[in-house]
């Protein structure tokens, strides 16, 4: 399934390197831009017959794609470990097993969320009509990946889009370009019909010329610079797009929180990848009475994380991304220290014996101002900036003071007032003494809050916004359309009637039937056919 070029001579040739070593892993070839537009074309023949199946025969294909993961799951995680850089317990656990579960879901459940269903019709209006909703596919959907998604979100969202019937072309980051191809593998031994899924590697131009193709919609998640501009790409042609520019989630700490929880639950979502985990925390509002305690027992605990080699034993945080990632950590922390900042440990580690990784150990800070880059931008590292608030009202503002609203959680032992408090977060998603540095709950969906991301994938939001929802109404042939003209007088005081009808006073009820009765059974009897009965 991979893209190969008509003349590969031609291509580039891509390697992939494993971050904490620089060792070369493996290459892909790239697709060139300018061939977006015949790679979609290609898609776009196989499209229509996959689209003849119905749901439930597609949704076979998800099943196997399952089972491909399980067959292979030792492989894929030594294999998505190194390219990621990252231990691979957290590679078992947040993208294989989720992968699973979603495949799954999207098997068992798919077919009835996509299945048709009734629409009532109120017989005032429409006494003979029937009408149903039924999913189509769009045709050719794009799924834009991110480098620190590498397996899982882009998986559930190709299957999801399979499912509603389309073809796919499927651009991985570039630090993900061998995931991209473990994906394709895993496609392969679904017995999915050759050329229906096509993958393009490349950088953000490639992005952007797929969203400029003629794919009908593109399923987009990585930083917010490339994906505002594929948003506009998609928006200028009136092709639909779902955008998730990742977040810059807080964390609330209120004063009856379970704080070793609390503790272990920061350190676990704020340093997951390295903290370049869709999700992971970057800002945390603790209540000012358990601050002191919070935040000796975090700093005591990211001291004893082990950063290096996720491959050595006992090793919990593996690399940035690249060097570019620490000089732009180095860089928002020594502007926010500046601005009178504490820096509590972390910080850039020089990689034993002059190696390639770019190390950042787990960092906390406290005094940050909120105007500060280090509090307004996603950071993409393990950062965790420490907030003390005197209120539940002012954490939740701070909280909400930001164009990132991935994710967010309350630590709280009280269920109500988290819940409260869930209502009133500008989140799309809110986790009650939990955190999650990646979609995990794939039955639900993921994505931003207004203004910082649009749309929704996985769960059954994700499902449906992969087909096109068409409205199909019935009417018995024999019969006219009750508003239909020529109007009358009939026609207006029949109007009049049928609205006095649904009135919540029981004496406008009464006076619809009293003046209205006639002009009703004259309407009834023209869409009967039996013309205009005469007073």
């Amino acid at each position: 399934m991979t893209i190969t070029s008509e003349d590969p001579v031609t291509q580039e040739r891509r390697f992939a390197r494993d971050p904490a070593t620089g060792e070369a892993l493996g290459s892909v070839l790239t697709t060139k831009p300018e061939r977006i537009d015949g790679v979609v074309e290609a898609v776009a023949k196989v499209q229509p017959l996959w689209a003849l199946l119905r749901v439930k025969d597609r949704a076979r294909y998800m099943r196997r794609m399952a089972q491909a993961v399980i067959d292979d799951f030792d492989q894929l995680q030594a294999a998505l470990a190194r390219e990621q850089g990252r231990p691979r317990g957290e590679i078992a656990t947040l993208e294989l097993l989720a992968a699973i579960d979603a495949l799954i879901w999207i098997a068992d459940d798919g077919a009835k969320v996509l299945g048709g269903r009734r629409v009532g019709i109120n017989r005032s209006m429409s006494p003979v009509k029937r009408a149903r909703i039924a999913y189509e596919p769009y045709g050719v959907v794009g799924v834009i990946g991110a480098g620190s998604a590498p397996f899982a979100q882009p998986l559930g969202q190709i299957a999801g889009a399979l499912l509603a019937g389309n073809g796919i072309v499927f651009k991985p980051a570039l630090r993900a370009s061998l995931a991209g191809e473990r994906i394709a593998r895993v496609l392969a031994r679904a017995g999915l019909p050759e050329g229906l899924v096509r993958i393009a590697h490349g950088g953000a131009e490639v992005g952007v010329a797929l969203a400029q193709s003629p794919v009908n919609k593109v399923l987009f998640t990585g930083s917010p610079a490339v994906g505002r501009a594929v948003a506009r790409a998609c928006v200028s042609r009136d092709k639909e797009v779902t955008v998730e520019l990742g977040g810059k989630d807080a964390m609330l700490v209120l004063a009856d929180a379970n704080l070793p929880r609390a503790v272990a639950g920061a350190l676990w979502a704020g340093c997951a990848g390295a903290g370049q985990a869709r999700g992971s925390i970057e800002r945390v509002y603790v209540a000012r009475e358990v601050f002191s305690r919070f935040l000796g027992e975090l700093v005591s605990g990211a001291r004893a994380l082990t950063v290096g080699d996720p491959a050595d034993p006992g090793v919990q945080v593996g690399p940035l991304a690249s060097s570019r990632r620490v000089e732009y950590l180095n860089e928002l922390v020594r502007e926010a220290v500046e601005q009178g900042a504490k820096v509590h440990c972390g910080g850039p580690i020089e990689p034993a014996g002059g190696g390639a990784g770019a190390f950042y150990a787990p960092t906390v800070l406290t005094g940050a101002p909120a105007h500060t880059r280090l509090m307004r931008e996603p950071l993409d590292g393990p950062v965790l900036a420490l907030v003390p608030v005197d209120s539940v009202d002012e954490a939740i503002r701070l909280a909400n003071d930001s164009d990132y609203g991935l994710g967010a959680s309350v630590w709280t032992a009280d269920r109500y007032q988290g819940l409260r408090i869930a209502r009133e977060l500008h989140a799309g998603m809110v986790w009650l003494n939990d955190h999650m540095p990646g979609p995990t709950v794939s039955r639900g969906p993921w994505g931003a809050a207004a203004g910082g991301g649009l749309g929704r994938t996985l769960g059954e939001a994700g499902l449906r916004a992969c087909a096109q929802e068409k409205l199909i109404t019935w009417d018995p042939p024999a019969t006219r359309g009750l508003w239909w003209g020529p109007y009358d007088e009939a026609s207006v005081r029949a109007a009049r009637a049928v609205a006095k009808l649904r009135s919540a006073r029981e004496s406008d009820r009464h006076d619809a039937w009293r003046s209205g009765a006639l002009a009703l059974a004259r309407l009834g009897a023209r869409a009967l056919g039996r013309g205009v009965p005469k007073s």
